[in-house]
């Protein structure tokens, strides 16, 4: 009986795995996910951007009814945040014409520009991008929406 403890120590002993079966896995996991990771990277970035286009259009939209109830686009002193909050001097402000209290910041959480072209006939909504100087991400962000009497273009 003696010798059949030390047989089954032995045993439990030796269990586990070795260094190279460990460092096997832990390639296989590298490579897994340095060829999956740049992909889900690159998801990322086109759904900011998506989104970015889609809050920019939202905000040219609601710039737009603005127009329409004002007889005017809001200044640029008044920015987009005439679209929450009624300017000070305007009687016929009917919004507010987003929802919530705020103007929303595109996905990097920067603002989105907005300037009055064409002596207040026209504005422009653009898409600063991400942060970083000169990467990928910010050549496919940096658009503009801009709309002179209601057409809007791209």
């Amino acid at each position: 009986m003696v010798a059949a403890a030390r047989h089954q120590h032995k045993g439990r002993s030796q269990a586990g795995f070795t260094l190279v079966e460990v460092l096997v896995v832990l390639s296989i996991i590298g490579l897994v996910v340095g060829l999956i990771g740049p992909r889900v990277v690159g998801y990322l970035t086109d759904a900011k951007i998506s989104t970015a286009r889609i809050q920019a259009t939202t905000l040219s939209n609601a710039v737009e009814l603005f127009f329409i109830d004002n007889g005017r686009y809001p200044l640029e002193q008044e920015g987009l945040q005439a679209l929450v909050a009624a300017p000070s001097n305007l009687r016929t402000w009917n919004g507010p014409y987003l929802k919530g209290s705020a103007v929303p910041r595109d996905p990097w959480g920067r603002p989105y520009g907005y300037a009055v072209q064409n002596d207040g006939r026209g504005f422009v909504i653009t898409i600063a991008g991400n942060d970083r100087q000169g990467g990928a991400e910010d050549s496919l962000a940096q658009r503009q929406l801009s709309s002179t009497r209601g057409n809007v273009t791209r």
